[in-house]
């Protein structure tokens, strides 16, 4: 095994880590970015002079694509550089890592894609209710945390990790996905990370006749901006904070309005799931809300007894794998791991 180093360049943040050939790893984290490209300096100084023997990169959007990886070469490359009107928040900072990492090294560079764990949704999942001709369609995404918390399901829960589970990543940006036999049969998102339920500056999906009007009043750019930068948890507070921990930290009544719709429609996309599977026999929270608010599960779960999904108080403040009380349905708490996924699929490289 050799030396791999793993990027994933967020929204608003960068995590990486070094595998290192003896088993050893080490974990970079950058938060809070409006520039990625300094973190990126700053990573490669802290590396030390360590030479990776290979890159893997998270990538939010794969486009058609159900490879969960693929190399990067120039045709390749120029594929990605072709699909960035599809997560214009993203990808430009994941194809900078790439860049960026092209600069300092001369070594392969893995795409790992988020989109291609959700290739398993049927046509009920993956259809929209518009002409076919207009070629477009949804794929969901934060697959590779998702692919993560399958590969832990089955040691926490044993055989009932193969029934219904709904995983909630809920972070700046948030999706919620249905499994049934450890595989992606629906999720929240859509065509794009815009859509589903509301994040920290995207509102999630709302009534088309909203977009129409605001598209009278501003042009693509001005839109694009409003889209991706100023809905959300910032509008909801009226700019107050994009934040999860500020707007939980403040006393402000449009920071506790903007908690509580965040938590609303949470509960409401994990009774839309349940209701599409019939029930659903476990719920995971994972991202960084997910993992480190318990404030936020506890308010999420508070109405859904008719679910089955009971907290357990002091279990939930100290964040436990599992959190229900007992007689209740599991209710669990993963740490996202995109990296200890994105290291496994740079392996299948690895020869």
């Amino acid at each position: 095994m050799k030396t791999i180093l793993t990027i994933n360049s967020g929204s608003s943040s960068i995590k990486a880590s070094l595998f290192a050939a003896d088993g050893a790893r080490r974990n970079f984290r950058y938060d809070h970015l409006r520039d990625h490209a300094p973190a990126f300096d700053l990573l490669m100084n802290e590396l030390k002079g360590d030479t990776p023997a290979i890159i893997g990169h998270r990538f939010v959007h794969g486009g058609e694509i159900v490879d969960a990886a693929r190399l990067v070469d120039a045709t390749e490359r120029a594929r990605l550089e072709e699909i960035i009107h599809l997560a214009p928040l993203h990808l430009p900072g994941n194809l900078m890592g790439l860049d960026l990492c092209r600069q300092r090294f001369d070594v392969p560079q893995i795409a790992c894609f988020d989109t291609a764990f959700h290739s398993t949704m049927p046509e009920l999942a993956t259809r929209l209710p518009i002409p076919q001709k207009f070629g477009l369609r949804r794929f969901g995404f934060h697959g590779l945390n998702y692919a993560y918390i399958t590969s832990r399901l089955l040691d926490i829960l044993g055989d009932s990790a193969r029934g219904k589970v709904v995983v909630a990543h809920l972070g700046s940006g948030a999706s919620l996905c249905l499994l049934e036999n450890l595989k992606s049969v629906d999720t929240t998102m859509g065509y794009t990370p815009a859509g589903g339920i509301t994040m920290g500056t995207r509102s999630g999906d709302l009534d088309p006749g909203v977009m129409l009007e605001l598209a009278k009043r501003y042009d693509a750019a001005q839109l694009s901006d409003i889209v991706f930068h100023q809905m959300g948890l910032l509008a909801l507070s009226d700019g107050e904070s994009n934040e999860m921990s500020t707007l939980l930290a403040s006393d402000s009544a449009q920071a506790k309005f903007a908690v509580s719709y965040f938590c609303r429609q949470v509960r409401a996309a994990i009774g839309s799931l349940a209701a599409k599977s019939g029930g659903i026999d476990a719920l995971v929270f994972t991202g960084g809300i997910g993992e480190h608010s318990s404030a936020i599960r506890a308010e999420i779960c508070a109405p859904l007894d008719f679910l089955g999904f009971k907290l357990d108080n002091e279990a939930n403040r100290t964040a436990s794998v599992r959190i229900e009380r007992n007689g209740a349905k599991p209710a669990l708490v993963i740490p996202a791991d995109e990296e200890a996924m994105i290291h496994s699929l740079c392996l299948t490289f690895n020869h």
